[in-house]
């Protein structure tokens, strides 16, 4: 199974700027809600009339829905056993018509078991606390259980907590932690473990049921409860204070889902999705609090705090086994500031034989407008199209040589913007392709035909979290051949949703809300870009894993797929450029220094990454730990040396260095190549 699995308990708490509804007590054993059973009907119903896929929800749904139900719940198979798994298989082809009848209590008694397993767990896991472990044994731990079977025994399950509890200690230990305060800190993490979970409501497992049949249909389709709903209105208020991140609780980890363009972790730039909180710690040298195992809000209680403070995150990197070396960074928190997050530009200087040419960049970090103010008619509204139309006349005026459009980590945003952007490099023309539910297709078209602001020397810098609208502009630069796409494939998000308010649809409050998936892009080629994304002219190295990130991870992402292409006029082709940029681009990655170490650096995390199971053995696992710090700094340090610089003695000494954005300095370096190419053909044209 490829599907992202998330923890119950952290299935849909939204988090940005660091605000959440505040936890309600419940009792263990839950029941349905009064208002369940309605819900239930009208989500069937208007999801069969009006997703996209128009799916149908039948017995083959039905078994679909209770496998990721269990995987909701018990996703690295750590509580249940299989026995218990064959029990719940009676409801396996019932869920279809108990969805239409509301009569789920079915959905709550597997909770329920959950909930009685969780208990029986974390008591045997005090228990084990009780004698310290050898930590001398040569003995491995497999962290990530999720394509196993569940246990067959009581004795097997024992024994992978044994295991799991004895990794906690190891690395509490490696810290330099005694055992009398390791076993303090992992009892309390157990014993919130079990108190989280006796917080969950009945609203919660209904809403985490809900999710696993909307995301059985397709990942971008979601119910939210009233409580999130609230926060998904938070959520896209734009009122942020904090860190600036999206957080969401995955097992026992507090886990980067987002960074928002303009926090305070944006501007530092650490701190990555998919990173994993392990320790919180006030000011600049306050004890970090180990937080693995507590709520999404009591994480929230102690991260925030003032404006203008200091607060330290201790943080598992994307992919890393638990156990691995974590980083330390450190932020001020701050208001997430809107002017943060408006396009930015630089230039940067590329000196090549006798001539240094100058490169414009424009990041863009979202596709934004003030809807609000366009529709009232104020002529000032502020807009991606309209900040990227001032910095190219802006960077014009400075005679560059070539522009980059910078859209890593953008997640997309309003769809108009992308087409007006769009229409800022292209004459005229389609810019994306819109197919709803009903088969209609529509062609969005450049909104200001006319003559391109910018025609010299152009390429579009992204990664795999650029998405959605990202996805259009990259696309339409490509189709168009107006310039060239470098970087990573990208996120593949090409499906559309709306957003239905349930209180409306039943006239009456507290039901909630609906995101539902109603249409698909298609290039104006007729590709799609779901699924497979918008893949590079040129490939520039990541550390983003393609099999880790990105809508082909889902197991129920809409499919690629392809329609008539519209009627466009593309400029001459690119080909006989790109390849020569390319080879230009792949001399570099042997000679430039910065590419050596980003490529290394990669290969590196790439080893650790794919690491199945953990040493348990103490010297071992220091011996690691020492080799793995070695190995980094002699990777710096051939960089450094490279460059001219002395070797530095010790990790400690590169922390403080400002580390080069070694992917823009590249995408510089092509666009500087295209330029060189152009005026080579225009010499060539004149002396014909």
């Amino acid at each position: 199974m490829k599907h992202s699995k998330q923890s119950f308990a952290g299935a849909f708490f939204w988090l940005i700027g660091l605000t959440i509804a505040g936890a309600s007590n419940a009792a263990t054993n839950l029941a349905i809600g009064v208002k369940h059973p309605e819900i239930s009907k009208h989500v069937v119903q208007i999801m069969e009339e009006l997703h996209y896929a128009k799916p149908r929800i039948d017995n083959s749904l039905s078994s679909a829905i209770l496998d990721r139900y269990l995987d909701s719940l018990d996703s690295n198979r750590l509580y249940f056993l299989s026995t218990e798994i064959a029990t719940f298989g009676r409801y396996r082809y019932e869920f279809d018509e108990r969805l239409r009848s509301g009569e789920l209590q079915p959905v709550f008694n597997i909770f329920n078991a959950f909930s009685a397993r969780t208990e029986e767990r974390v008591a045997y896991a005090i228990e084990v606390l009780a004698n310290e472990p050898d930590f001398n044994l040569d003995e491995t731990f497999r962290f990530d259980r999720s394509e196993l079977s569940w246990p067959v025994s009581e004795a097997e399950l024992r024994e992978i907590w044994r295991k799991r509890i004895k990794n906690d200690g190891l690395g509490l230990v490696l810290t330099g932690k005694t055992w009398a305060e390791t076993v303090e800190i992992l009892t309390e993490r157990y014993a919130r473990l079990a108190k989280r979970v006796t917080q969950i409501t009945s609203d919660d497992v209904f809403e985490t049921f809900m999710n696993a049949v909307s995301h059985t249909i397709d990942p971008h389709s979601s119910y939210f409860s009233p409580r999130n709903s609230e926060e998904y209105r938070i959520a896209m208020s734009l009122s942020y204070e904090g860190i600036g991140a999206s957080l969401q609780l995955r097992e026992d980890y507090v886990t980067i889902i987002n960074i928002i363009p303009g926090g305070p972790a944006q501007v530092d730039g650490q701190l990555k999705p998919e990173d994993r909180i392990t320790a919180v710690g006030q000011g600049t040298g306050g004890e970090l609090v180990d937080v693995i195992g507590w709520r999404l809000d009591d994480v929230v209680d102690v991260i925030r705090g003032p404006l203008g403070t200091t607060i330290r995150l201790q943080v598992l990197p994307a992919g890393a086994a638990p156990g691995s070396p974590e980083q330390l960074i450190s932020l001020v928190r701050d208001k997430v500031k809107l002017e943060e997050q408006a396009a930015k530009s630089q230039v940067l200087d590329i000196p090549r034989g006798d001539h240094d040419y100058k490169i414009g960049v424009i990041s863009v970090p979202s596709f934004y407008q003030d809807h609000a103010a366009r529709s009232q008619g104020d002529t000032e509204y502020t807009s991606t199209t309209r900040d990227v139309t001032r910095l190219i006349s802006e960077l014009k005026s400075t005679k560059i040589d070539g522009l980059v459009i910078d859209l890593r980590a953008n997640g997309g945003g309003h769809l108009s913007e992308a087409t007006e952007l769009s229409g800022l490099f292209i004459e005229r023309g389609p810019v994306v392709q819109l197919k709803e539910t009903r088969g209609r297709v529509q062609p969005l078209d450049d909104p200001s035909p006319g003559e391109a602001i910018y025609s010299g020397p152009l390429a579009v810098l992204v990664d795999r979290y650029s998405a959605s609208a990202s996805e259009i502009f990259a696309a339409a630069i490509q189709d168009y051949e107006r310039g060239v796409v470098v970087g990573q494939q990208t996120f593949g998000k090409g499906s559309v949703q709306n957003l239905f308010s349930l209180d409306r649809i039943m006239r009456e409050p507290g039901n909630g809300q609906l995101t539902l998936t109603i249409g698909k892009y298609y290039r104006v080629t007729g590709d799609s870009t779901q699924y497979q994304g918008v893949k590079p002219d040129i490939q520039l190295p990541s550390s983003i894993d393609l099999d880790r990130v990105g809508e082909s991870v889902r197991d129920t992402a809409l499919p690629y797929d392809r329609i008539k292409p519209t009627r466009f006029r593309a400029k001459q082709s690119l080909d006989d450029e790109i390849q020569k940029l390319e080879a230009q681009h792949t001399a570099r990655t042997i000679t430039d220094p910065n590419l050596n170490y980003l490529i290394s650096d990669i290969a590196a995390f790439k080893i650790i990454r794919d690491v199945e199971t953990i040493s348990l053995n103490l010297s071992q696992r220091t011996i690691e730990r020492e080799n793995l710090d070695k190995q980094q700094l002699e990777r710096a340090n051939l960089r450094r040396v490279a460059l001219g610089l002395n070797p530095a003695e010790s990790l400690e000494d590169l922390s403080s260095e400002d580390t080069p954005d070694i992917l823009l300095e590249e995408a510089g370096r092509i666009v500087a190549d295209m330029a060189a190419l152009d005026a080579a053909g225009k010499l060539l044209t004149q002396l014909n």
